[in-house]
């Protein structure tokens, strides 16, 4: 049991770093030390140097732990595009390469739809040695996410974790598999939640985690698991000159997309045939028009003869509303525009010329 009045057993030099003391808290509790016993009231520099041993050991199994358990289902992915061919029938260039990771044992496996996006050819590598094709069943370029399927069975696995219980602090393991039979492994903490993302694509990816376990060249595509080596996120991008934050989509999210992707092929998402810009309103105009946000999408062009129906909007017109729901940017209208609103008559609310009215649209699908 612990006590309700306790004090921390160590002290933290200035070298210490966040993640190493992070991480050091996190064990102390999976590894259930107590601090209510009563050679902890006066400790003595011996007994707290043999606690700070005991809580790195503790780390370092652990995170051997996920290693051991994680890595026999994470593989390399090569990829040769079209560009990648040097022209005048010189030598190919090298693959571009990227990770990802099995989660069915006959073939199935997860990875970043920009390691595999216009790939004329697949190939995957697994830690055994053995080289096999892969088929490229779908990809979602919004999520960065993709599936392959190689034919083979027996395979290792990963699982996935419920990523609506992360919480800042506690450990993440970035792995990746760069050289096609031994895999790279970073460890940090999970430095952020409920993070966004810009996709390739120009959508906002949602529900990002952000992380200080470094992505290695060549991880991208590669799980970000926790202390149990549950996948937590798909490892997809670094910003460099933010000294070195990582990120990946979370494992709700790419559960969803993965689903779509084996049953379809793709994410179906549905569109109203418009390009515009946000358009910030001012507080009386916001008060006039009864909105609850400050700004809407400004209709510059209407795409006519469409799969939608959208003859009914004007250039010009400020799309506030979508279905009853709040328009405020155009990353509210991309998120409201899903699969259950493809060829379904739907409710657009604009402003045109200084009045607010509700007009009838028809969202066709994305190709």
């Amino acid at each position: 049991m612990y006590s309700t009045k306790w004090q921390l057993p160590f002290s933290i030099p200035h070298t210490t770093q966040l993640t190493e003391f992070t991480a050091q808290l996190e064990f102390m509790v999976t590894q259930q030390v107590a601090f209510d016993g009563p050679e902890w009231q006066n400790p003595s520099p011996q007994d707290i140097l043999q606690r700070d041993h005991q809580l790195l050991d503790a780390y370092s199994r652990t995170v051997v732990n996920v290693a051991q358990t994680v890595s026999e289902a994470v593989v390399q992915i090569k990829s040769l595009r079209k560009e990648e061919r040097r022209r005048r029938g010189g030598p190919e260039q090298p693959y571009g390469t990227g990770s990802g990771f099995i989660i069915s044992s006959d073939g199935f496996l997860v990875t970043n739809s920009h390691v595999v996006h216009g790939a004329q050819q697949l190939e995957v590598s697994l830690p055994d040695g053995r080289n096999l094709p892969a088929k490229l069943i779908g990809e979602d370029p919004a999520t960065d996410v993709a599936v392959l399927q190689i034919d083979a069975n027996s395979l290792q696995t990963v699982q996935f974790a419920d990523s609506s219980k992360l919480q800042v602090g506690q450990l993440a393991v970035a792995i990746g598999n760069p050289y096609g039979f031994q895999y790279s492994l970073t460890a940090g903490v999970v430095s952020a939640l409920g993070r966004t993302l810009r996709s390739e694509g120009g959508r906002l990816i949602d529900d990002v985690i952000q992380t200080d376990a470094a992505l290695n060249p060549g991880n991208s595509g590669g799980p970000l698991v926790d202390s149990r080596g549950y996948v937590i996120g798909v490892n997809t991008a670094v910003i460099l000159p933010a000294q070195g934050l990582c990120f990946a989509v979370a494992s709700n999210l790419v559960q969803y997309v993965v689903g779509k992707l084996i049953m379809h092929g793709k994410v179906r998402r549905a569109y109203i045939g418009i390009a515009g810009q946000v358009m910030p309103l001012n507080p009386r105009q916001v008060s006039s028009w009864g909105l609850n946000k400050g700004s809407g999408v400004l209709v510059q062009n209407v795409e006519a003869d469409g799969p939608a129906y959208n003859s009914e909007l004007k250039a010009g017109d400020l799309i506030v509303g979508f279905n009853g729901k709040d328009v405020a940017t155009i990353d509210d209208l991309h998120k409201l525009l899903d699969e259950n609103f493809i060829s379904r008559l739907t409710l657009l609310t604009v402003i045109r010329n200084g009045q607010r009215l509700n007009i009838s649209v028809i969202p066709g699908e994305i190709h």
